[in-house]
C-alpha cells in the first residue's frame, strides 16, 4: 500500500508529464523542440524576504522553487512552512490558478464558504478568482506544495489580499 507522500508524488508526476507532452507540441500538432530542464534543490533555494503582514503574509516561510526568473517557466513551484499560529490571508489572483497540497500538518483552509478544517493529504485548488487561504491553527508545523497555474511571478498573478488582510 502507498503512503499519502507516494501517491501524492505519483498523480504530481503523472499531471507534469502531460503537461509536459502538451507544451512540446504546437497548434498543428507538430512536435517542437522542448526547451532546456531546470533543476535545482529546495537547500540551494532562499526563502523570500520582504513578505508582509498588510498584504496577507503572516510569519509565512516561502521558497519559490519553479518561477519565471528561474526557469523561465509560466507557473510557480513553491514551498511554504507555516509555524503555529502563521496563515495567508484570504486573497485571490486574477491572472492563475492555484493548487496546494498539504503535505505535514493540519489548520483551517479559508473558502468562498467560510473555514474548513483541513489536513495532510488535502490537496487543494483554487480558480483564477477565487479566494482562498490558509490558517495554522495547530501547534505544529504545516508544511505546504504549492502552484500557480498560468503566471510566473507573484506580479504576473494578479495577487489581491482580502480587506480583511490590511488590518495588519
Amino acid at each position: 500500500m502507498k503512503t499519502t507522500a507516494e501517491r501524492i508524488g505519483a498523480a504530481l508526476a503523472k499531471a507534469v508529464k502531460k503537461t509536459a507532452a502538451q507544451m512540446t507540441s504546437d497548434k498543428e500538432g507538430e512536435a517542437k523542440k522542448a526547451t532546456t530542464m531546470y533543476r535545482t534543490n529546495m537547500r540551494d533555494i532562499p526563502k523570500v524576504t520582504g513578505l508582509q503582514r498588510k498584504d496577507g503574509w503572516v510569519d509565512m516561510q516561502v521558497q519559490f522553487l519553479i518561477d519565471k526568473k528561474t526557469a523561465g517557466a509560466d507557473h510557480v513551484v513553491g514551498w511554504t512552512v507555516l509555524k503555529p499560529g502563521a496563515r495567508h490571508e484570504n486573497h485571490r489572483h486574477h491572472n492563475c490558478d492555484e493548487f496546494f497540497i498539504v503535505l505535514k500538518g493540519h489548520g483551517r483552509i479559508y473558502t468562498d464558504k467560510g473555514e474548513e478544517p483541513s489536513g495532510e493529504g488535502d490537496v487543494v485548488y483554487s480558480p483564477r478568482g477565487c479566494w482562498h487561504g490558509f490558517n495554522n491553527t495547530s501547534s505544529e508545523d504545516v508544511v505546504l506544495v504549492w502552484g500557480w497555474m498560468g503566471a510566473g511571478s507573484i506580479e504576473a498573478s494578479g495577487y489581491e489580499v482580502g480587506p480583511e488582510g490590511h488590518a495588519g
